[in-house]
């Protein structure tokens, strides 16, 4: 019997889900969607596609980055970027957690690299990635570490670094620096408060918020939710992915704020489906889903694409639910 809330879409969901042929969407969908509460996660930790992405993992706990150029910058630290994109294949769709070492050795390769402040710097060399960090605390979050110590610390940072009306921006777009004179400051480049947030980088941020039980709650987390279903389907303010159509644009695991992530984090904060912005974003989902049930993510065509297309049509479907529509 399918649930109460596929009522609200045209296409039902369930047939390319279960038919995609990838065992993880089949699990999540049966455990997530359907309920059937399956008591084996593990299973999914040992398919050879997730052991060959352990295999690769260096004994420092980190992922390296494939296709440095002698561009490089040598305070660039991408194999933390890349162990953070790897630790979301494995946390978010594998259902991975810290009681894997591969999991434990990953979360201390990056808060190894947590500053005095807060953050968890070193992709931009000296300078702050208040995305990235958001991102790293939200994986981690998810995987158990929710109550580590160091985590409230980066809680505490972005309470620190909010700009005046409630969200966040990238303190090198409200002041003008360009990232190659700012790459080699030994100091970060502090954000000018005054100027506008960026809904595209507070709904990166939202989500390290979202993903936790206490502070989803703060006044904090929703003051800047609010922000963001202000900005539903208008450009940015900032240069980086400015133009509406970024709302529209879907990944999994996901990446930069837009509709898809938004909804999800709003959802698990309890944000209720009948307020007017939050109910224009749901219909979209409503007016946009495929007749064989998917949604588009925005992005390209071929295999690849057909299986993002698949994920994102999970997210979907967990929102959906959440929402209890």
């Amino acid at each position: 019997m399918h649930p109460d809330w596929i009522k609200f879409l045209r296409y039902d969901p369930f047939p390319i889900l279960l038919n995609s042929g990838d065992l993880a969407v089949q699990h999540l969908t049966r455990n997530d969607l359907l309920d059937e509460r399956l008591d084996t996660p593990g299973i999914l930790w040992v398919l050879p596609e997730v052991e060959k992405i352990i295999n690769k993992q260096k004994s420092s706990g980190c992922w390296v980055y494939p296709q440095r150029g002698k561009s490089a910058h040598p305070t660039e630290n991408y194999d933390l970027l890349q162990t953070y994109r790897t630790m979301g294949i494995l946390i978010e769709m594998y259902g991975m957690d810290k009681s894997h070492p591969a999991i434990a050795r990953g979360a201390e390769y990056l808060l190894n690299h947590q500053t005095e402040e807060g953050d968890i710097r070193g992709i931009f060399g000296s300078q702050y990635a208040p995305h990235y960090t958001a991102g790293m605390l939200e994986l981690l979050i998810k995987a158990g570490f929710g109550q580590d110590s160091r985590i409230k610390v980066s809680f505490d940072w972005y309470e620190n670094t909010r700009q005046d009306d409630g969200g966040w921006a990238w303190p090198l777009r409200t002041t003008k620096v360009s990232y190659q004179e700012a790459i080699e400051m030994p100091i970060p480049v502090k954000s000018d408060p005054v100027q506008p947030f960026s809904h595209a980088l507070t709904g990166f941020v939202i989500r390290a918020y979202a993903a936790h039980p206490e502070f989803r709650k703060s006044p904090l987390a929703i003051k800047a939710g609010k922000l963001l279903k202000s900005r539903f389907f208008k450009p940015d303010k900032y240069p980086d992915r400015r133009a509406a159509e970024y709302w529209f644009k879907f990944q999994y695991p996901f990446w930069w704020g837009n509709l898809l992530t938004v909804l999800d984090s709003l959802s698990r904060m309890e944000f209720p489906p009948e307020d007017p912005q939050i109910s224009q974003g749901l219909e979209w989902f409503q007016d946009n889903q495929l007749e064989d049930g998917s949604w588009p993510t925005g992005y390209g065509h071929g295999p690849k694409s057909d299986m993002d297309k698949i994920w994102v049509s999970l997210v979907v479907c967990r929102i959906l639910k959440r929402f209890s529509l």
